[in-house]
Formats: C-alpha cells, structure tokens, sequence
C-alpha cells in the first residue's frame, strides 16, 4: 500500500535512489581502499557470512561467473584471508572458509566505511539520521525479497 507516491513519480523516486546508492557504494569502496579489489571484497565477506562453501557455491551467491569466483578465491588464498580445505563431499572440489586474518581485514574495512558515514552523519539532524535508519530498513525488506539480504564487506 503506497501512501501518496503515483506510479508515475515511481520511475524518477527510482532513479534518484539508485545514482544515491551507486554514488554512496562508490564513495564507501574509495574510502576502504585496501588492496583488495570491490570484487575480492565482496567474495571474502559472502565466504565469511555463508562459509564454508565451494567456490561454485561462491560463484551462485556473488552472482559471477565461476572462473571469476576461482581467481577471487586465488587472490585472497595468497594473502591468507581464506583457506581452501577439500570439499569431504566431492573430492574434485574445495571448500573454502575465512581464515582469522580474513575476518581483521574485514573487520578494518567495515571500520573505516562506518567511521566515513559516522563522520557525515554527524551534521545531520536526529530526524535526518532517523530517516536514513527507516530508509535502511526499509532497504534490507526490499533486498529480503530478492534473497539479496546480507553485508558485502
């Protein structure tokens, strides 16, 4: 039930939340900037909350091609953030699980995107900063019903 949103202002309400969310998605990468790249981000914080999984497994929930979700694997297995393990199901795979030093990277990554959007949140007024706490809410619902609901890193 839409309170006084017309279907027509729904288009335009969308595109100016979608450019909001990509410009803040952007914004937040720039201020983590690690040395791992958004897509090994990402693929560390899907191993951590749904792990351990293969990296087909890995590949379905980052929605990328498995060669992709290998070479992530890769990357963050050289760095000691993950560990491949055989997979005691399928001895043609692995299984692949956050390591403690994975968990620390994650960890200092979250902590400087939550201290940027501290530091803006900050000159903004308890109702504005109630607002974004709705509007976040109401954004993980939408994501609940896609089945997207989750922290990417």
């Amino acid at each position: 039930m839409r309170a006084a949103q017309t279907t027509t202002d729904l288009p335009a309400s969308a595109a100016q939340l979608r450019l909001a969310i990509t410009r803040t998605a952007r914004r937040l990468r720039q201020e983590a900037a690690g040395d791992l790249s958004p897509s090994a981000t990402a693929a560390l914080a899907t191993a951590e909350r749904h792990g351990p999984l293969t990296p087909s497994e890995l590949a379905d929930l980052e929605r990328v091609s498995r060669p992709s979700a290998t070479r992530s694997i890769g990357c963050l297995a050289e760095r000691g953030l993950v560990a491949r393990t055989p997979d005691p199901a399928d001895g043609r795979s692995a299984l692949v699980a956050v390591t403690p030093a994975g968990r620390d990277a994650l960890r200092r990554l979250r902590g400087r995107k939550n201290a940027y959007l501290s530091k803006r949140m900050r000159r903004l007024a308890d109702e504005d900063v109630e607002t974004l706490s709705r509007a976040a809410d109401i954004l993980e619902r939408l994501l609940d019903e896609d089945g997207l609901r989750g922290e990417r890193g």
